[in-house]
């Protein structure tokens, strides 16, 4: 039986998951988050100009921590808070590897706002996520069925004690 979000976003003609949605990859690749099935995630919304950017050590090291877990890291740069992501995918690309040295999945620049991508009109639109993205460094936190648990905001840090135990908690069960 589908849920009453889950019937009105498909008479909307929107995704019925999130393993519905398409992306594309910081090297412009297309790929479904169908690929995530099954794992940890945490989608988090990023800027290499922002006071929050030094969280990139962070979700490496929480990435590092969890991935032999079945936990990842989805990494989308965006633009829409106060200009702080100004660069092309390959620059954000070279300044994370360079400078942060990550390893997680990172995905070309999308609109968390005003025209949002469908990922983030998804997120956004479910009444148990917290609210709309405010800022750079929104993290949402998503069970390995698919299901968004938590809405995290900019200042939760990724090595947190309260962030690892929620991180923890969705972990898939071997």
């Amino acid at each position: 039986m589908l849920t009453t979000l889950a019937l009105s976003l498909t008479l909307a003609g929107a995704p019925m998951s999130l393993y519905d949605l398409q992306v594309q990859t910081i090297d412009g690749k297309d790929i479904s988050l169908s690929a995530y099935k099954g794992k940890a995630l945490l989608i988090v919304n990023t800027a290499s100009q922002c006071g929050y950017t030094p969280q990139y050590k962070g979700l490496e090291e929480l990435y590092q921590a969890y991935k032999a877990k079945g936990f990842e890291v989805l990494a989308f740069p965006s633009n829409d808070f106060g200009g702080q992501e100004p660069g092309t995918n390959a620059e954000v690309k070279q300044f994370c590897e360079l400078k942060y040295k990550t390893t997680f999945p990172l995905f070309a620049k999308v609109a968390v706002k005003g025209d949002a991508h469908p990922l983030y009109k998804y997120l956004q639109g479910l009444k148990e996520n917290g609210g709309e993205v405010n800022w750079n460094f929104n993290k949402f936190l998503v069970t390995a069925d698919g299901k968004v648990v938590a809405h995290l905001p900019s200042k939760a840090e990724p090595m947190s004690p309260e962030v690892r135990k929620q991180v923890e908690a969705v972990l898939p069960t071997k």
